[in-house]
């Protein structure tokens, strides 16, 4: 019954700090590494105009939906100018208005996006849409291009692809060659294939956007048609009729008006531009989460001061370093001077180093054993002689430090690092041990201590893990997790394997008669 109480509470606490690690590692971008980058895209629209004697109000599409990307942040840029921002049936605009303008006037809007292929497309099915207007030659001519595609296609995604193929045949279509000129731009292709598809009561819209790569002049905007098949939006390009979404590209705005419209201007230009650079994935996850209000990061780590945030990367560090301990002690059978003495020992290795940590710490000890033997002659109660070996022990680490500074030897002067009052009680145990068990047990102890502090410090100075403990300290969950069934264990240790190897041995059949 304890078994298995002890198996849920451990599975538990593991599907717990589990779960919590992989939504803030996938849905809230936390990286898993500490130099992690993302690579981010600046976008911006430059709105150029010649302002009117009355009042201007410039509209910009702005990006809304934009599938395989994230809207990191945004802002606009201008001067003298009211804004507002509102949702439209093709996405979102902007609107700068100002009663009076001089000059040639510039409105910005810039937007920084980075890839996120979690960002899935629009899932709500729309509805079927109006048949548009024709007159009477324009009827006929639609209706008998419905028919002649149907025929040559099977589901909605080959019926677009074979409209295309007729519009791009326009000058030997006699059906499209009433709507479409051999010289109509990609954008025109696109918005005549939206109307053919909607008197076929197929949804489609014309999408427009800019592909996110270095561009040495202004980026130039690329339309993009969007079918739904009743299931999901398919995607087209107009020109090589390629089904599927281009890479790297980013939607800007939908529908078939202009990204921009200026009442009140005239010589309206519109200019894009775009950079790649860089950021931190962790600045990356604060700001998205910002985006999406959440306030994960306000209950992490990183929302406490600087100096306690350098304090708790080394406390949660602490029991990683115990089940080091906790695995050596019990499945390989290193024996150790306490728990916590090597966590503790390990932790002042930070500091001094492990080399100079280990002759720093044994000379201490060394010294500290030839006292406390001395004051065993004096014959004196356990708490004094505690005392006496506590006094000694910072006696002897301010000498190093001293020593240490006239000999220009910088690591001997971070002895005081070491936890004074642990070294105390080692010298204690170690001198019992000495005298019930004898000098090698004592020894042996002792190096086992410096072993598995030495390890331990390896282990909690491994910046990868230091990382991912202090971003994720859920996972702590999951140590705790392994401690406790690992507490449960009373089988045979390695080196006690190697101990007991002669009892595995056939016996010797010495003596008995030829």
């Amino acid at each position: 019954m304890r078994n298995r109480q002890l198996y849920i509470l451990a599975s538990l606490l593991a599907v717990a700090g589990l779960s919590i690690f992989l939504f803030k590692y996938q849905t809230l971008g936390f990286p898993v590494q500490a130099d992690a980058e993302t690579q981010v895209w600046n976008v911006e629209a430059a709105v150029n105009f010649e302002p009117g004697p009355a009042s201007v109000k410039v509209t910009l599409q702005i990006p809304s939906l934009t599938p395989g990307f994230t809207l990191l942040d945004e802002s606009f840029v201008s001067r003298g100018f009211g804004l507002s921002t509102h949702n439209t049936t093709n996405g979102r605009e902007a609107q700068w208005a100002v009663r009076e303008a001089d000059g040639p006037q510039t409105v910005y809007y810039r937007a920084l996006v980075y890839r996120d292929p979690a960002k899935a497309t629009e899932d709500s099915t729309p509805p079927f849409p109006e048949i548009p207007e024709f007159d009477e030659p324009s009827r006929i001519a639609v209706d008998g291009l419905i028919a002649e595609v149907r025929r040559q296609s099977a589901d909605v995604a080959s019926f677009t692809s074979e409209l295309l193929r007729h519009i791009d045949n326009a000058g030997s279509d006699p059906y499209v060659r009433l709507f479409l000129s051999d010289t109509s731009s990609p954008t025109a292709k696109a918005q005549l294939a939206t109307r053919i598809l909607a008197a076929a009561q197929i949804p489609a819209r014309v999408s427009h956007g800019v592909f996110l790569k270095e561009q040495t002049g202004a980026a130039r905007t690329v339309p993009l048609l969007e079918v739904h098949d009743g299931v999901e939006w398919l995607y087209f390009d107009p020109v090589t009729r390629a089904q599927g979404w281009p890479q790297d590209f980013l939607v800007w705005w939908r529908g078939n008006g202009p990204i921009a419209d200026v009442d009140g201007g005239v010589d309206v230009d519109v200019a894009l531009a775009v950079q790649r650079s860089v950021l931190n994935s962790l600045e990356v996850a604060e700001r998205r989460m910002d985006s999406m209000g959440s306030q994960a990061f306000d209950f992490s780590l990183f929302s406490l001061p600087i100096t306690t945030q350098a304090v708790y990367s080394v406390l949660v560090m602490i029991p990683i370093g115990a089940l080091v301990i906790v695995l050596l002690r019990n499945f390989v059978g290193i024996k150790t001077f306490g728990t916590f003495m090597p966590v503790l020992v390990a932790l002042a290795f930070r500091e001094t180093r492990l080399l100079w940590g280990i002759v720093l710490f044994a000379v201490i000890v060394a010294l500290g054993l030839l006292i406390r033997f001395y004051l065993e002659r004096l014959r004196l109660l356990l708490v004094p002689r505690l005392t006496c070996v506590l006094t000694v022990v910072v006696i002897l680490m301010a000498g190093i430090s001293v020593l240490s500074q006239r000999l220009d030897l910088q690591p001997g002067l971070s002895i005081a690092l070491f936890p004074m009052v642990i070294i105390a009680m080692t010298i204690e145990r170690m001198s019992i041990v000495w005298e019930e068990r004898g000098a090698s047990e004592a020894l042996q102890e002792g190096i086992g201590s410096l072993v598995v502090a030495a390890l331990t410090y390896v282990v909690m100075g491994i910046p990868w893990l230091s990382h991912l403990i202090f971003v994720f300290p859920e996972l702590l969950l999951v140590v705790l997790a392994v401690t406790l069934l690992t507490g449960r264990y009373t089988g045979y240790r390695l080196l006690e394997l190697k101990r007991f190897r002669s009892f595995g041995k056939p016996a010797d059949p010495a003596g008995s008669p030829p």
